[in-house]
């Protein structure tokens, strides 16, 4: 906001004449917005991509992106090289450095010197009480971006991903777990255990870690399912995390894990947290189970059905439903059938 003032307020208070080159180039970029630029719009998009204002820019960026326009693949190399010299003043919160970035890899542009640039900069901007870096996003897209280049070993690229699987950025943490995951293989694999076993990490991140190693085509599939399922007996955001990372898979190894979970025992957060987990394996035992809890546990059985209620909408998986809260013989559990499958109690 200060430096929006700033820049239409003079010092003296005096309201300055606003810039209507650029307010009319701002208004020429957004008209574009959904259409492929004809021969005048694409003139348009490279005088823009050359423009000092990174806000500019990065709508230019954006229309690159959204239509795959590698004409002026040069522009945006260009224009994304220069906003790194001066970068706090030219290019405040990396809007034009990140949408640039993003251009280069809509278009396939698989230079890695581009985007190791990007990895290792950093941007800190002062904010109030101090100074705050800007550029996690970047480093995160280029973090990613990277698994897609040529000339990279497994070795080199792995030892490169190394620094932004230890960055201060939680976002540049989980994209390189997640691209250490796509580059796969024994040694990323025993990286990312590494990473999770310290148990030294925020909840989001280990999500993604967890996620990576169970995504391994060339992983042991039922040691990684044993190792995430382990975190299902950690604290609260972890063990949410391990749930839900094993029910993408769809395993029935993962299924069970889950289940073995929830007849421990669990307060009722982290029991509709299992609930969600066990219905979103999309295994038909998953929901056996969940219908034995409406049958057997009036007190979780509205857990039950709100997860149910997420996936199950076929009039087949209705009737199981229905003969569920019928056998529960509960005032308890039909109020809750009522409250998460309505149409079907009204019919």
């Amino acid at each position: 906001m200060r430096s929006t003032l700033r820049a239409v307020i003079g010092r003296a208070g005096v309201r300055k004449p606003v810039n209507r080159s650029f307010e009319r180039e701002l208004a020429l970029l957004e008209a574009m917005s959904g259409r492929v630029p004809d021969a005048s719009g694409m003139e348009r998009v490279r005088r823009a991509l050359g423009h000092e204002n990174n806000y500019l820019v990065a709508k230019a960026a954006r229309i690159v992106a959204d239509h795959g326009l590698t004409e002026v693949l040069p522009e945006v190399r260009a224009a994304y090289h220069r906003f790194f010299i001066d970068a706090v003043n030219s290019d405040p919160q990396c809007w034009a450095k990140n949408s640039l970035v993003k251009a280069l890899v809509k278009l396939e542009c698989r230079d890695a010197d581009l985007y190791l640039r990007g990895l290792r900069h950093t941007q800190e901007e002062p904010v109030w009480g101090g100074q705050s870096d800007t550029a996690g996003a970047l480093r995160a897209t280029c973090t990613h971006a990277l698994t897609i280049c040529e000339g990279l070993s497994t070795e080199r690229l792995l030892d490169i991903l190394l620094a932004p699987l230890l960055d201060h950025d939680k976002t540049v943490r989980m994209e390189a777990a997640k691209a250490i995951g796509v580059v796969g293989g024994p040694a990323a694999a025993l990286l990312l255990k590494l990473r999770v076993l310290l148990r030294k990490e925020e909840a989001e991140v280990l999500g993604a870690c967890f996620s990576a190693i169970l995504g391994m085509q060339d992983n042991d599939r039922n040691a990684s399912i044993a190792l995430v399922a382990d975190f299902l007996d950690d604290v609260e955001e972890a063990a949410a995390e391990a749930a839900f990372a094993l029910a993408e898979t769809h395993d029935p190894a993962a299924l069970a894990a889950l289940i073995a979970r929830r007849r421990k025992g669990a307060d009722a957060w982290f029991g509709s947290v299992l609930d969600n987990a066990i219905v979103l394996t999309r295994l038909p035992e998953g929901l056996d189970f969940l219908l034995g809890i409406i049958q057997k546990d009036a007190r979780q059985a509205a857990s039950a059905l709100e997860a149910i209620s997420r996936v199950h909408h076929s009039a087949e998986a209705i009737a199981r439903i229905e003969t569920a809260v019928q056998q529960a013989q509960s005032e308890r559990v039909l109020l809750a059938f009522r409250q998460y499958f309505p149409e079907a109690a009204e019919a």
